[in-house]
This record gives structure tokens, sequence and C-alpha cells, in this order.
């Protein structure tokens, strides 16, 4: 371990796999617990408080492991959880932005594409490094759990993560009423986010996309994402009776709100569809929509269970292993979007609705243009352009249509030649 009182040298700390975090019955799904499988009790007071104002197992799993990283932080720099100040956020931080992320085992295939871009999507290939918005929610959570303490009257007095204010004393001050409000805090030791452009799929890699899928199932998946836009978590929680064949209808639970929303879908979605339904296991209203044989665990054959997100990955994974890209579920939801906003009959408003957006702010982020986009219609341009017949010379006259060369003469003093 390493002391406070030593001179701290982040990039040659080891931070220890200690505690873990697992499933617990009741009302919190998630716990952390150390070494000796005791649950941290500060994590899961603040847990259960988090439980009762209404956020999502998704994202109480996401909180216990940003603590469990703390936890593991203030073991290796040997401060007391109630003591830790603006000092041991920084020098995570730093060691967050230079260090790799932990696996459970060494990387195979994806060796050879790790942090590269793909030649066909012009994407990224994710890398073993923490990313800037990594950081940032790791922030969040250490304020928001500091927050909490803070206002039981317990804790350190003032909180580890510290704000900043920007425009000096008082902020605001030169803020234009005619542009949207911004929150002028800002965490002091968050990292800059690169801004990122919505990517969709061009017509002819949806094309190759959809044909190197191997099931029903999958292409009824991916239909109702690009026509749809919703979310891969929305589309594995659709029930039976969540689906409206008259109206081309399916009822979603929304992201953050969940709140329930009837979004339209394609025709052709609902084709494939209809064949995922034909061969449901049971057919009952109640039942998921998406299924998947796995093989029992002591033996006996297949069991039919409903697709996990994981599952879903791994079916995206191999189109991609097959196609040599490396698309992915959300590039479909931003595909739909991009395509909805190119289309002069529909609002801004009405993708906002569609694509369940809390703020029109949000939506208006696809109105930045890709600088490919960009790049492909000055292409377009410089064809039309090169293809354009070059112009003729004009034929001279002695005298200028509709002139008479008298007048001409008079005007100019001499009759042109």
């Amino acid at each position: 371990m390493v002391s406070r009182s030593d001179e701290l040298f982040v990039e040659d700390v080891v931070v220890p796999r200690w505690g873990r975090v697992v499933t617990a019955e009741g009302v919190v799904p998630f716990v952390v617990v150390g070494d000796d499988g005791e649950v941290l009790a500060p994590v899961a007071e603040f847990l259960r408080d988090f439980v009762a104002r209404g956020n999502s197992a998704g994202s109480v799993r996401s909180y216990s492991f940003v603590l469990l990283r703390w936890w593991r932080w203030l073991r290796v720099v040997e401060v007391p959880w109630q003591r830790a100040t603006s000092g041991e956020v920084r020098d995570l931080v730093l060691w967050l932005r230079q260090t790799s992320k932990p696996r459970n085992s060494a990387r195979t295939a994806s060796l050879a594409t790790v942090g590269t871009v793909n030649a066909v999507t012009r994407k990224p290939y994710l890398n073993d490094r923490y990313a800037a918005r990594t950081v940032r929610h790791n922030n969040a959570v250490l304020r928001s759990f500091y927050d909490d303490w803070i206002e039981r009257g317990e804790g350190p007095l003032l909180n580890p993560v510290a704000q900043n204010r920007r425009g000096g004393r008082f902020p605001g001050a030169h803020w234009n009423p005619a542009e949207p409000f911004r929150d002028e805090k800002r965490l002091r030791y968050n990292p800059k986010v690169p801004r990122r452009f919505p990517r969709d799929v061009p017509d002819e890699r949806w094309d190759e996309l959809f044909a190197a899928l191997r099931s029903d199932r999958d292409r009824a998946m991916l239909a109702l994402a690009v026509s749809s836009a919703a979310r891969a978590g929305e589309l594995l929680g659709l029930r039976c009776c969540d689906i409206d064949w008259g109206d081309q209808l399916i009822r979603v639970v929304r992201k953050g709100t969940r709140a329930q929303q009837w979004i339209p879908a394609s025709s052709e979605a609902f084709v494939w569809l209809r064949l995922v339904i034909a061969a449901h296991p049971t057919g009952h209203a109640g039942d998921s929509v998406w299924w998947t044989l796995r093989r029992r665990d002591r033996g006996g054959g297949l069991r039919a269970q409903p697709l996990s997100y994981d599952a879903l990955r791994a079916v995206l994974r191999r189109v991609n292993d097959r196609l040599a890209t490396n698309w992915t579920m959300h590039d479909l939801r931003h595909t739909c979007a991009i395509r909805m906003l190119r289309d002069a009959r529909l609002s801004l408003r009405d993708i906002q609705v569609i694509l369940g957006h809390a703020h029109l702010s949000t939506t208006q982020l696809y109105l930045d243009q890709d600088d490919h986009d960009v790049i492909h219609r000055v292409h377009e341009h410089l064809k039309t352009v090169r293809e354009r017949p070059p112009a003729t010379a004009a034929v001279s006259s002695p005298v200028g249509v509709g002139y008479d060369a008298a007048d001409l003469a008079i005007l100019f003093g001499q009759v042109p030649s």
C-alpha cells in the first residue's frame, strides 16, 4: 500500500482487485462486499436510498462498480472514506486516465483491432483505457455518494469531489437570454469529452448487414431497431402483448423515465415479427417476444429462454466478424433518427417524441453533420462540375442584339466594327 504521507506516483500504483459486486435479495438488487464477504455498510445504505428514489437495477449495478473502485483506491492510499479529500479524487482521476481496464481474460481475436479505426464503418474499436465519459461518470457517482452522507450529517465536512464555477465571482453574468441557460457548475477534475457525431449506417451497408443475419428473430430485431429507433434494452423488454398488429405499433418501456410508449415501425419489420411469433415457444401474452436456445447446466438437451443483452451482442459480433465491421445496435437508432431528419414531412418535435428524448436539445444533436456526409456531398458537387460541358465562347457581333447601329454610333461616337 501507498501512504498519503509518501510521494504518490499514480503511474506506478497497482490497485488490487479487492471485493466484488454481487446480486442480493430484497429491494436493493446489488451490493458491494469485501474479500471477507461482509457488505460495505456505507455503500449499502446509499444504494438503498438510491433505489428508493426510483432508479433502475442497471443504475444500481453501475453505481456499485464505481463505489467498489473507489473503495479499492482508498485501501491503496490508506485513507478512510469519511476523511477523503479532493486530493484522493484527483489522484484517482489521474490513475484512471493512464491505466488499463482489468480484464477477466486476455484478448485473442480482438487483439489486432483494439484501439484502431474500422476501414468500412470509420468507427474506432474500443480500447483498454478508461474513456473520458467513464471518468466523468465516476466523479458524478462519488459526488452523489458524498452529498448523501453529508446531508445525513456524517462523512467529511466538504464533498471531496469539488466543483468549479466558470465566469469568475458572478457565474451567468454574461449569459445571453436568447440562448439556453447552462449550469455554470462543473466538477473540477472532469476531463473534456470529445465531440461525437451521430453516425448512420449507409443504405448499401445496411443491405449487407441485413443479408448476413441467419435467423428470422435477428432480422425482426434489427428491422424493428432501424425503423422504430428503439434502444436495444427497450426492444429486449418487448412482450407479445406489446404489439399492435392493426396499427403496426410496439409498446416499449423508455430508458430512465420507465414510461410506456407506443411507437410505429415499418411494415417489413412486422412481417419478420410475424414469423418470430409463429415460432414462439408458448405464445402467452405476457411472455417475451425474443427467445434463444441454451443447453441445460446438467445435460438434458436445449432449453428455450428469453434473449439476453449479451446474447444479442453475440449476434452482432458474429455478423461483424463476417463483414469486417463493428456496427452496434445504437448505430441503428442513429440511422433511424437521421433518416427521419432527412424527411421534410417530419418536424424535429416529431423525431423527439419517437426517440423518447426528454429535451429537444438532445434531439438537436442529430442536426450536426458528420464530416463524412459533408465530404460525400462535396464529391458529388465536384463530380457535377467536372461533368458539366464547357461554356462555348460567345460569337462576337458588331452590334448587340436589339440595338440599332446608328444609335450606338451616336452614343459612342463611332460605329462598332
